[in-house]
């Protein structure tokens, strides 16, 4: 039974890797930041640890790993991946000194595995699938200290030897995803036979399923024999464009409702070629994603109808913006 540290077990990532890493017997401890919705982790609060702290604070953190001295760290925590989150101070502080508090608390107490989440905003707009020793351009706030905070991990693995890779996630969907997000707000929408404003039909993401995420992270940890400090996509390696997601969920879902393409503005972050380089991540970790879209979705749809009163709270939380 390994001790292990979750960061961000509130979110939708972090969510779903506590079920796993629970399931698979770890004595696990969640570090949560005061004033951080839990409505997905009530049913499983009962069997983590629970530590109230913000990671900004380096005392406290350094607090709690000495007391937790774990073996495993998955740090997931970060400000400012929805456009509701505009706080740079803020994206600073979690993003980069929380970063940065935790590992070198870390490193204090010794551990197996620290793996880190980074993102494929990193490499900023590309015209191909961008290899993660590809040079990074950033393009936007949140972007940049994801960056620093992946450099900071590569560095201190080179420097000490250690086993700290990071995960450059894609566009992850699935249970717990947020409401307002593109694939949940699609499928409760879809089953009032209707469809949500649609930006470009031709922009592309490299949609990647919950599941085959998780077993990236466990993979990341488990995996001895890799580069320190290793980079690696995390995305299917097929580009999806909105128009084949859109034809999907009205197929899998009956909608009769044409889409209206154009009726939402593009945002600053869409982009006609978006798709994840996996090979490093297949040839060192033996990864291969197990859910193609359309399995995925249908999974997606499932678990929105498989719980009294999710589809419901789903509904009547559409428009509400995260913190």
């Amino acid at each position: 039974m390994k001790k292990t540290i979750l960061t961000g077990a509130a979110g939708f990532i972090g969510a779903n890797l506590a079920r796993r890493l629970l399931q698979e017997g770890h004595q696990l401890h969640l570090l949560l930041r005061p004033g951080d919705s839990q409505w997905r982790l009530q049913d499983i609060l009962k069997d983590a640890q629970v530590h109230m702290l913000d990671l900004s604070e380096a005392p406290a953190v350094s607090s709690a790993v000495e007391h937790i001295r774990p073996e495993y760290i998955f740090h997931l925590a970060a400000y400012g991946a929805y456009s509701s989150q505009a706080d740079l101070p803020r994206m600073i502080a979690a993003n980069i000194s929380g970063t940065a508090n935790l590992l070198e608390a870390c490193l204090r107490t010794g551990f197996a595995a620290f793996v880190n989440t980074g993102s494929s905003s990193e490499y900023g707009f590309k015209d191909h699938a961008p290899a993660e020793n590809e040079w990074i351009e950033p393009n936007s706030h949140y972007a940049v200290t994801k960056a620093a905070a992946t450099l900071y991990c590569r560095f201190t693995a080179q420097k000490h030897h250690l086993h700290i890779p990071t995960l450059r996630l894609y566009s992850v969907y699935g249970p717990y995803e947020e409401p307002t997000r593109l694939i949940p707000t699609l499928i409760v929408r879809g089953l009032q036979n209707q469809l949500p404003p649609l930006v470009n039909p031709e922009i592309q993401r490299d949609y990647v399923y919950i599941e085959d995420v998780v077993d990236a992270y466990l993979l990341a940890a488990d995996t001895p024999h890799q580069e320190p400090g290793a980079v690696y996509n995390v995305g299917t390696g097929r580009a999806t464009s909105l128009r084949e997601v859109v034809e999907v969920a009205r197929r899998i879902l009956k909608v009769t409702a044409v889409p209206e393409w154009g009726s939402m503005l593009d945002r600053a972050w869409d982009t006609s070629i978006w798709v994840a380089d996996n090979r490093a991540l297949q040839k060192a970790l033996g990864w291969q994603p197990r859910y193609d879209f359309v399995l995925g979705f249908q999974s997606t749809m499932e678990w929105l109808q498989g719980t009294s009163g999710r589809l419901q709270f789903y509904q009547s939380n559409l428009g509400r913006l995260p913190s």
